[in-house]
């Protein structure tokens, strides 16, 4: 084979970390980047500086926000603990420093999508006596499908390569939280380690190189589908 198990292992865990780190900011993601692009509210603009702040933070401090705040003897870490719910040196930590890292991508592709549709349609479909909801899931939702779904593809992109916070949250436990930047990093600290570095590596380029492309393809895809 050409990875070896541990470096399968580390490919496995970043797939299901970038999934459902996804799939679970979703639905906040769209629902921040509607408001953004559609409502006036007091804190607006503090809203649109928190949802970009990953992006301006160093990861090693946003991993440190995280572990302040979801640890184990963190007031909210140790109240979810109670309930089973533990993110500090867990995969679903990892996911969770994966999804704050990858939102603020996520929901800039899905407010300009939001924005490029024409608020005269939203008007009209009110005027026929539509609800908001009705008129977004049939006028604003189709039409910005395409940068929904780029949002969501480079979202998974960048979980799969998140590193810093990750490191700084969950560490870089073997089968438990290594996923493939942190197993690159590890295989480069050991003799001999540079050509599992390499092959993952070379993974990493492929994936990001293919959600890129897929995000290109399917941007285009829709886009003609919606000028028809």
């Amino acid at each position: 084979m050409w990875l070896a198990p541990a470096e399968w292992a580390a490919v496995a865990l970043s797939v299901q970390v970038a999934f459902w780190a996804t799939l679970v900011s979703l639905p906040l993601g769209l629902l921040a980047a509607y408001a953004l692009a559609r409502w006036s509210f007091p804190g607006k603009q503090w809203l649109n500086a928190l949802v970009h702040l990953p992006l301006i933070l160093p990861p090693v401090v946003t991993g440190y926000l995280l572990l302040l705040t979801f640890g184990l003897r963190a007031p909210l870490g140790g109240f979810l603990a109670e309930f089973g719910i533990v993110f500090a040196f867990r995969w679903t930590g990892a996911a969770l420093a994966a999804a704050v890292m990858a939102f603020p991508l996520m929901v800039r592709a899905m407010r300009l999508s939001i924005q490029a549709v024409d608020p005269k349609l939203e008007e009209a479909a009110a005027t026929l006596g539509a609800s908001r909801i009705w008129v977004f899931l049939t006028v604003v939702l189709p039409l910005s499908l395409p940068g929904i779904l780029t949002g969501a593809i480079l979202a998974f992109a960048k979980a799969m390569g998140e590193f810093g916070a990750t490191i700084t949250f969950v560490s870089n436990i073997p089968g438990q939280t290594q996923t493939l930047p942190t197993a690159i990093y590890a295989f480069l600290q050991v003799p001999g380690g540079e050509s599992s570095a390499l092959r993952l590596v070379i993974v990493s380029v492929l994936v990001s190189i293919g959600a890129l492309l897929l995000s290109e393809f399917l941007a285009h895809r829709l886009t003609g589908r919606n000028a028809t």
